[in-house]
């Protein structure tokens, strides 16, 4: 059984970077924690930098027909570099292959690299720097 500490740091990891949800496995062990009242928040608010972009987005989003979304295989942190002094992985008009690196999401302190899975043209970058995503939410929509 896990120790009463480690529960405890992962509330506190989960409370530190925003996280809705995450799941421990040690061993035979295995615990789901899910903070409540903030999932709805969450699914609110994830939309909202998709649209909040400068005027030159809106035309992009307004055509959505056609376009590749890459979304989150995680819960974690966004990070559009992989260090805040460096340049960002993909910008709009970046050209990706599915092998190209597009971001990193961290998760209990574990930087995971995300690749487009797709090929073509980004369009639109639909996170902001070091916000909270969940599984499954859009990070980037493609033009194949």
């Amino acid at each position: 059984m896990m120790d009463l500490k480690k529960v405890k740091d992962v509330i506190d990891l989960m409370k530190e970077h925003d996280l809705v949800e995450i799941e421990l496995v040690d061993g035979d062990s295995k615990i789901h924690l899910k903070r409540p009242g903030t999932h709805g928040a969450m699914v609110q608010t994830a939309p909202t930098p998709a649209f909040s972009g400068p005027p030159a987005e809106a035309p992009a989003s307004a055509s959505d027909a056609g376009l590749v979304e890459i979304k989150s295989p995680i819960v974690g942190t966004f990070y559009q570099a992989p260090s805040p002094d460096a340049e960002p992985y993909v910008t709009i008009g970046s050209r990706v292959e599915s092998d190209t690196v597009v971001c990193i999401i961290e998760a209990m302190k574990v930087m995971n690299e995300i690749k487009a899975e797709t090929g073509g043209t980004i369009v639109e970058v639909c996170c902001k720097d070091g916000q909270a995503v969940e599984y499954g939410q859009v990070l980037f929509r493609v033009r194949p």
